[in-house]
């Protein structure tokens, strides 16, 4: 079973139901009730009768059912009863279904929610356990009965006492996000498909989990914790993802003249659909755009249109679109929320996920910039088929090199189905993007500003950079010079003993199924040398390399001869 669930324990009138129908509402994931279910399973006996006449046994014995039930749903949020924890086997059961947070508060809140609840509703909800005189003293015992078990199964605790639904929610989203790809959960992500996955003669698809509505995966940092939706027509919730997010009223629509032509009328409809007004500023297509002077022309508009720190700006393109859109949004009003509509395969899988803003300057890429969180991703799938072929095959490069770091499942799934995903199969396509994004959103998620583990993403940038600004960002597409800089640091891998021969040309060749260069032939080597020496990962004048022990296995190293280094240039820019 894939531990992919996120289950609420805790007492009662701890919030597990408001707050897990919040949550879900968020994430478009199913939410269960297991009380309700219960009911349910009891032909629609109440709970207070179900003990009354069944017995407290009976109750507990419908409990686990449900729970059984809940558990097997996968991608879902789970409201477990109180006394749910009580229970080994449903110990055991929640522990490998996903993610578990107890929702505490202390005897005295509880108490004064359940007058609250008395006071305010004429048919207040039922509670057995909690019933009779000397109430405040029954949860008191009842607490310390518990608090071993919830101890014992939870990941994670969050404190109720004084925080709202919606601080409640961000708390456990937050915790959810860090922890799911600690406890033995899957890096692969499940996309939001529109349509039917292929049959199980169809793809090979090498350990993807299968297709199921809802977010593919979830980022959640310190910044901000938001959901990221993957899927064919996903384009389509727009209006109503933002609307379950809070955002409503003005939007500012941020794209370039290629996306613009192809799409921008229909998101501005969406949009106004969704009953948000809609102004659109649209920039050149191209790296030259993500640059200071593009950012203030921006700032200027937003000015013209009296641009208030609740309005939103949606992002509608590739990296460049979406680096340039996050940074005015973190920097115009000291903040904005964003939306990001990523165009791109390059910007599903990377450049939309993880807050990373910023423009460029003449001497390396991305020297302007700062973190700042998006509220929401989505990516339709379909949007693809609208990009040049070129644009297209760059993107493979991320997709490949979130693979050849973090996930060899999803490695074989693409060495399996190359043809299809070059193709834009959409069942395979879209769980692989989805898959692909929900490695970022988990790297993102447990080390949002790149302090240790995020750095890894960085495999094959060092030597990718530095091509991109030797060429002043005309010569190669990112993902382009990303797919020469993974050959460079396979290469200096072997050379330092780390990967084996085979490892490094079984990288060559998948790079090559998917058309992505290996090489840089005839490039200005003085010129990339420099950029290197700019590159945002140099600490202390020493180079730091992402490199790969092996597939799957990578490491920072800040060792590496300055001679091996050379020789490997060199050897890229041969003819």
């Amino acid at each position: 079973m894939q531990k992919t669930a996120l289950i609420l324990v805790g007492l009662s009138y701890t919030g597990k139901s408001v707050v897990g129908r919040e949550i879900a509402r968020r994430l478009g994931w199913p939410f269960v009730d297991t009380d309700d279910r219960a009911v349910a399973l009891a032909g629609g006996k109440p709970i207070p009768e179900i003990f009354s006449e069944w017995g407290e046994a009976r109750f507990r014995g419908l409990e686990s059912q449900s729970l059984g039930l809940a558990c097997g749903q996968g991608r879902a949020v789970i409201a477990t009863g109180g006394g749910a924890v009580l229970d080994a086997g449903n110990r055991a059961m929640m522990a490998g279904a996903g993610v578990v947070v107890w929702l505490d508060a202390h005897p005295s809140a509880i108490y004064q929610r359940l007058l609250r609840d008395q006071e305010e509703n004429p048919q207040p909800e039922v509670r057995p356990l909690l019933q009779g005189p000397d109430a405040l003293e029954r949860i008191t015992v009842l607490k310390e009965q518990r608090l071993p078990y919830y101890s014992a199964v939870a990941d994670w605790v969050v404190p109720t006492d004084a925080l709202t639904v919606e601080e409640v929610a961000e708390e456990v989203l937050r915790a959810y996000g860090r922890l799911r790809g600690r406890l033995g959960s899957p890096s692969l992500g499940v996309p939001d498909l529109e349509e039917p996955a292929e049959a199980p003669h169809g793809p090979h698809t090498g350990g993807l989990p299968p297709a199921s509505g809802g977010a593919a995966a979830v980022v959640a940092t310190a910044g901000g914790s938001y959901p990221i939706f993957v899927g064919a027509g996903a384009l389509n919730t727009l209006a109503s993802r933002m609307s379950n997010l809070g955002l409503k009223g003005t939007t500012y629509l941020v794209s370039d003249d290629r996306v613009y032509a192809h799409h921008g009328g229909r998101v501005e409809e969406l949009l106004r659909r969704g009953e948000f007004s809609v102004s659109s500023y649209v920039i050149p297509a191209g790296e030259a755009s993500k640059s200071l002077e593009t950012a203030l022309a921006l700032y200027d508009w937003l000015v013209s249109q009296r641009a208030e720190r609740g309005h939103v700006i949606v992002a509608l393109g590739g990296g460049v679109v979406g680096d340039l859109a996050g940074f005015v949004a973190a920097t115009y009003l000291r903040g904005m929320p964003y939306v990001q509509a990523p165009t791109t395969l390059l910007a599903m899988v990377d450049a939309s996920i993880g807050g990373k803003t910023g423009v460029n300057r003449r001497e390396a890429k991305n020297l302007v910039g700062s973190f700042y969180q998006p509220r929401l991703v989505l990516a339709d799938i379909n949007l693809l088929k609208t990009l040049g072929q070129r644009e297209l095959t760059e993107g493979w490069a991320e997709v490949l090199k979130h693979a050849l770091i973090r996930d060899l499942p999803l490695l074989e799934a693409m060495e399996g189905n190359a043809e299809q995903l070059t193709a834009l199969q959409p069942g395979i396509t879209a769980r692989v993007v989805a898959a692909s994004a929900a490695i970022k959103a988990e790297v993102v998620s447990q080390d949002e500003r790149e302090t240790g583990l995020r750095a890894l993403l960085n495999y094959g940038h060092t030597i990718g950079h530095g091509l991109e600004a030797a060429t002043e960002y005309g010569g190669f597409l990112h993902g382009e010079a990303v797919a020469v800089g993974m050959m460079g640091a396979a290469r200096i891998s072997q050379g330092m003993g780390l990967l084996s021969e085979e490892e490094m040309e079984r990288q060559r060749a998948l790079l090559q199924r998917f058309g992505l260069p290996t090489r840089c032939p005839g490039v200005d080597l003085e010129a990339v040398r420099a950029a290197m020496a700019l590159d945002k990962k140099v600490r202390d004048q020493q180079q730091r390399w992402v490199l790969l022990a092996r597939l799957g296995e990578p490491v920072l190293r800040d060792d590496v001869p300055a001679a091996l280094v050379e020789e490997t240039l060199r050897e890229l820019a041969e003819a």
